[in-house]
């Protein structure tokens, strides 16, 4: 599981930073060719919006993987007293979590890319479907579930 769970985070990580680098490209880019030459690019404007998604979604299930995600650690630092009652606190956070991952992220969002395939619903400037903008959430969905299962799993062998 840990050797998966590596391949995971290097794939992961190296695809937010390409991501990043070609959001970066378009968004100069277009600064230039707004600022400098005048005449904006169009398809600059929508790229560097769908990357932006995909680097926002994608580095959250990194993020939750590397344990570097934004937390609310009121509750822990209330029980710091109880090493039980913040483990149990742990594994609780982490089932609530899997099931809004489950229902929301990847029931939901997989069922948004279905239908907005069905639909075919396409971008204005770009003319790709708006699924595959879309496919980053139930993507990033299925990287936090096999993360969280790893930490819960972790809970119950300790």
């Amino acid at each position: 599981m840990a050797k998966f769970i590596s391949i995971i985070d290097k794939a992961l990580s190296a695809l937010c930073v390409t991501l990043s680098v070609f959001l970066v490209i378009c968004v100069v880019w277009q600064v230039f060719s707004r600022y400098v030459l005048n005449q904006p690019s169009t398809y600059t404007d929508e790229i560097a919006r769908f990357l932006f998604i995909w680097v926002g979604l994608i580095g959250a299930a990194y993020a939750l993987g590397q344990k570097k995600h934004l937390a609310i650690d009121l509750l822990l630092t209330k029980l710091e007293s109880s090493p039980k009652k913040q483990n149990f606190l742990n594994l609780l956070i982490n089932i609530i979590s899997l099931f809004f991952i489950i229902l929301i992220m990847c029931y939901g969002g997989g069922k948004l890319v279905l239908d907005t395939m069905s639909a075919g619903q396409i971008s204005p400037v770009l003319g790709i479907q708006m699924g595959w903008v879309y496919f980053a959430i139930p993507l990033s969905g299925a990287f936090m579930l096999i993360y969280l299962l790893r930490d819960i799993s972790k809970k119950f062998t300790h």
